[in-house]
């Protein structure tokens, strides 16, 4: 009975949301930890789902949370990065561009300890 609630309502909530909902596919599986629900969505439709700083990913997995413990189960929501997505591609960047950061605050730390001695 679970089952078909908490799936039916994120399907709902998600093809509401999105502006491809043909492109959403949930698949749940139950183990010996609950549930867990896997979420897959089209790459321009991942910023509506996840929401400013996860607030409406949040927002869904406390509901579906709610769900599940109306009826003795814990459940649990995954977002699954969509293919041609460039957040990978992005992090990177982000990383090589703070190293120069670095390295050019380290230079000028070591100009002032020169300028003091």
């Amino acid at each position: 009975m679970s089952e078909v609630k908490d799936v039916e309502f994120l399907e709902y909530i998600v093809r509401s949301i999105v502006d491809n909902p043909d492109a959403v596919k949930i698949n749940r599986e139950v183990d010996e930890r609950g549930v867990l629900i896997s979420l897959d969505v089209d790459a321009k439709d991942m910023g509506m789902i996840i929401g400013r700083q996860g607030s409406t990913a949040k927002a869904i997995r406390t509901l579906l949370r709610v769900i599940g413990a109306r009826n003795d189960s814990r459940v649990n929501l995954k977002i699954n990065e969509p293919e041609g997505s460039d957040r990978a591609a992005r992090q990177e960047e982000g990383r090589e561009e703070a190293a120069p950061e670095a390295e050019s605050v380290e230079k000028s730390i070591d100009d002032i300890v020169d300028e003091i001695k």
